[in-house]
């Protein structure tokens, strides 16, 4: 009862500092973006079917899995982004869906939100390290990389064509963490899932930065949406969106990775993707539609993952 009365709305106005700390805590969380740790569930369980052929973990696997979840999801996502927000702020300021964010409404200073970025990163790099010294110098290397993403004098998101293949590194790194993290090293990994894996982090980051070109314009921030213009960035996504699928299709056709069985999936799915990403994404798409065309993505995902684990 004395638990409930302290976390309480009536309980944080008696108390101005516990108000503070449980708001400080709820904007920590905010700035993680956890609409984000779907993809690095995803990410890992794609890495874990490939690595051992099967979809449910056992025993200590269970504990495995969520070490990984843990470690690339919340901590990685908090290290890369709070000091993405710190180096924003000028186009954050500006654009409407970051009004209510934590450093645009003022409770957190970008000093603060890199301190924040600091204590994420070398906790994420720490809980890294039981899982192998290849998946904690891996996880180390893209910290660094989300930091040279967003920070001076690097700022890989000011550089058209840098901030596109920093962020389709993920589609790499997201799946062949899982697989380290469970087979103890990179040899034997399917590469070909990882080019699917870029393709498709490529066609998917590049909507988001149409989305937010107003804003990271009039902030002089030179990413490739404002510099190639929406209807371009539009067309080098969907491209690139066509491009992974037909190199699914052939690996089913040609039974490498991808079983065979997955083709009539194969062409249903296809064109119903193409025309969802033709239609919904368009110009300038709302973050909404982005995550509509990515869930929908996780169809074809899941049924490579049904006839993986049956075709051995």
């Amino acid at each position: 009862m004395s638990l409930k009365l302290r976390h309480s709305p009536e309980a944080a106005a008696a108390d101005p500092a516990a108000g503070h700390r449980i708001r400080f805590v709820r904007d920590v969380l905010a700035m993680s973006r956890p609409r984000f740790w779907t993809a690095s569930v995803v990410m890992a369980e794609i890495g874990f079917v490939l690595a051992t052929h099967r979809i449910v973990p056992r025993g200590f696997e269970l504990v495995t899995l969520g070490h990984v979840v843990l470690v690339t999801g919340p901590l990685l996502w908090l290290a890369v982004l709070a000091v993405n927000d710190a180096h924003d702020l000028d186009s954050d300021r500006v654009n409407p869906r970051k009004a209510n964010a934590p450093l645009v409404a003022g409770r957190i200073s970008p000093r603060g939100a890199v301190r924040i970025a600091l204590l994420a990163a070398s906790s994420t790099v720490l809980a890294a390290l039981p899982l192998g010294s290849l998946f904690a110098t891996g996880t180390a290397l893209v910290v660094l990389l989300g930091w040279a993403y967003s920070a001076p004098p690097v700022r890989l998101k000011a550089r058209p064509g840098a901030d596109l293949l920093a962020n389709a590194v993920v589609g790499v790194l997201g799946p062949l963490s899982g697989w380290v993290a469970f087979t103890g090293g990179a040899q034997g990994f399917p590469w070909p899932i990882a080019v699917l894996g870029v393709l498709a982090a490529a066609a998917l980051y590049l909507p988001t930065t149409a989305a937010d070109a107003d804003a990271d314009r009039s902030a002089g921030i030179d990413t490739i949406a404002v510099r190639l213009g929406a209807r371009a960035t539009f067309e080098l996504g969907f491209g690139l969106w066509t491009a992974s699928a037909a190199l699914a299709f052939w690996l089913a056709l040609n039974d490498v990775v991808l079983d065979r069985s997955l083709l009539p999936i194969q062409v249903v799915a296809t064109p119903v993707l193409l025309v969802m990403y033709r239609i919904l994404l368009k110009d300038k798409p709302a973050f909404r539609a982005i995550t509509v065309v990515a869930c929908a993505y996780l169809v074809p995902c899941a049924a490579f993952a049904l006839t993986y684990v049956e075709s051995l």
